[in-house]
């Protein structure tokens, strides 16, 4: 049947069963946003206040989700909007489709009103970006942008349209989509059997989960996995559900933040299995002395992050699900009791503690895992919350904590957040958030109304800038420059201006009692918790200290 370009790019979206897209209109977009009003009733449109917030939003979906998200936004400055949530996106490898539309063919190059080159600013941080300059080419550009942005390790991709090619008419026809089967192609039963055998040698084995186990669903192989290897476990802050945190074998986050019985049981270890991780220096440290001691066998499906940070021992390249479920049936069942209880007692001696009379944000975190039994979509912005959150909430379950680990985007969370409870309507979604970046993003409340998209905002309000105050008090002799937020914004007037309910909270009680509350009323909420302006996380490794010089409070006392 003959379409143009804009019906044709909503009948790919239909195709790729793309329920919801989240975007901004413009001039150039216009078209597609027309034939978007027709097809209404097949496709939810989310009109954010700004397109970063879309970017985001997409980028929630897709987490939540594991479909890929998609956003929108005109040419010019709309898609320039979008650049910071498609890097966002391609740092944590989440899979979206950012469709853009530009000036017409025949003003491209010419500075024309709002005309930018965002295929060559976003090339760095795609997997692909496409330019659409012939209409014929439109709908196999959108199928392969799907495919590029599942396929292997996920990612963003970017399709720009010129405005004429979204008028132009040309014969479409319909494709079914095919099911995607993750490549297994690299892995060879020689690599198998040499980590087979490393695992059976091991007496102090670790495993370390990264974000790939989640998105490769892996969690079903992992538990099996870690219980034949009888390995502690612990995590990175994009690892988080991938194995339960409430598993007698995990010990906690592993690194900066980490707890000091992971950085002190993978400093001590012989032997680390990397499942999707991609040795952050958030997590590693001093990369010269990490794990030291041990051999490192690394699962990963992008081997491009083979020998990339860490140099390792051994790899396998391949889906961590299908490498897992390979290796459990030929890995004989071990016992380490007597590592795990040398694990065991670092976790007694330095369990994770705060004080416990005050509102404070790791009090905040429990409270929200009280209530929520565990079962909520949490979402983060960046920051000390981002670290109590990661700490303090027991994940059980992948793609139930969404936040910016990779690119660490203040202003990401409420986005996100939207774009979670989108995505999961039966599910409670909370954003933990700082006052800092509440500020980057508190126009997105007015989106959550506007469609009655109820997330629980929850505002840690320490009026500083926590994490570089943190830095600034440790390491720069409380040279605060800059990180003091003392003003006048009310943020709880902010929300009931904006239409959604505000409650302040100064205490424990009052919070307790205002999050059963926000659990309660099927509506946007924003919750202002007052805490202490030099609360800090602990522990804390200094940057680019070995992680086993993990310290306290306690320690800085002493």
């Amino acid at each position: 049947m003959q379409l143009n370009g804009a019906e044709i790019v909503i009948e790919c979206l239909k195709e790729q069963g793309v329920d919801t897209v989240f975007g901004y209109p413009g001039g150039a977009i216009l078209n597609v946003y027309d034939e978007l009003y027709k097809h209404r009733d097949e496709i939810r449109h989310v009109l954010t206040s700004h397109e970063q917030g879309a970017s985001h939003a997409a980028d929630g979906y897709a987490r939540a989700t594991g479909k890929v998200g998609v956003c929108l936004a005109t040419s010019g400055p709309g898609a320039t909007n979008l650049v910071t949530g498609i890097a966002t996106a391609y740092m944590d490898s989440v899979p979206i489709v950012a469709i853009t539309c530009n000036v017409g063919v025949s003003l491209l190059g010419k500075d024309s009103f709002q005309e930018i080159d965002i295929t060559g600013i976003t090339m760095p941080i795609t997997k692909y970006s496409f330019i659409v300059k012939d209409v014929t080419k439109l709908a196999s550009t959108i199928r392969k942008a799907f495919r590029i942005a599942k396929a292997g390790r996920p990612g963003p991709v970017l399709v720009d349209i010129p405005k004429d090619v979204t008028a132009a008419v040309t014969e479409y026809h319909r494709e079914e989509l095919g099911k995607y089967i993750p490549d297994s192609s690299h892995i060879n039963e020689e690599g198998i059997a040499r980590a087979v055998t490393m695992l059976e040698e091991s007496k102090r084995p670790y495993v370390f989960v990264g974000g790939g186990a989640v998105i490769s669903g892996a969690s079903v192989e992992l538990k099996e996995f870690v219980e034949k290897l009888d390995a502690p476990v612990t995590d990175t802050l994009m690892g988080k559900g991938a194995f339960p945190g409430t598993d007698p074998h995990y010990t906690g986050m592993l690194g900066m933040h980490g707890t000091k019985a992971s950085n002190y049981g993978v400093s001590e270890c012989d032997l680390l299995v990397v499942l999707g991780a991609r040795f952050s220096d958030r997590v590693t440290g001093n990369t010269q002395t990490f794990a030291k001691n041990a051999k490192i066998l690394q699962i990963d499906i992008d081997p491009a992050e083979i020998n990339k940070n860490i140099i390792v021992t051994e790899e396998i390249v391949g889906d961590i699900k299908e490498v897992l479920h390979i290796l459990n049936r030929n890995l004989k069942q071990q016992d380490h009791t007597e590592w795990r209880e040398k694990i065991r007692s670092y976790q007694e001696k330095y369990p994770l503690k705060y004080h416990p009379d005050v509102l404070s944000g790791p009090f905040v975190v429990e409270e929200i895992y009280r209530q929520t039994k565990g079962d909520a979509l949490i979402v983060t912005e960046v920051g000390q919350h981002q670290m109590w959150t990661a700490q303090y909430y027991k994940f059980t379950k992948p793609r139930t904590l969404i936040t910016s680990g990779g690119l660490g985007t203040m202003g990401y969370g409420l986005g996100a957040a939207m774009g979670a409870k989108v995505g999961c309507p039966d599910k409670t979604v909370v954003n933990i958030a700082g006052d800092g970046c509440f500020r980057m993003n508190m126009n997105e409340i007015a989106t959550a109304v506007r469609h009655n998209i109820p997330i629980i905002e929850v505002v840690i309000n320490n009026h500083v800038l926590g994490m570089v105050r943190q830095w600034q008090d440790l390491f720069y002799d409380e040279r605060y420059s800059a990180t003091v937020l003392r003003d006048q914004a009310d943020f709880v007037k902010i929300a009931e201006a904006m239409g959604a309910e505000g409650i302040r909270a100064e205490s424990q009680e009052e919070f307790r009692q205002a999050f059963a509350k926000a659990l309660t009323l099927n509506r946007p909420v924003v919750i202002d918790c007052q805490i202490d302006s030099d609360d800090k996380v602990w522990p804390m490794v200094a940057p680019g200290a070995d992680i086993k010089e993990a310290f306290d409070e306690d320690d800085i006392k002493k």
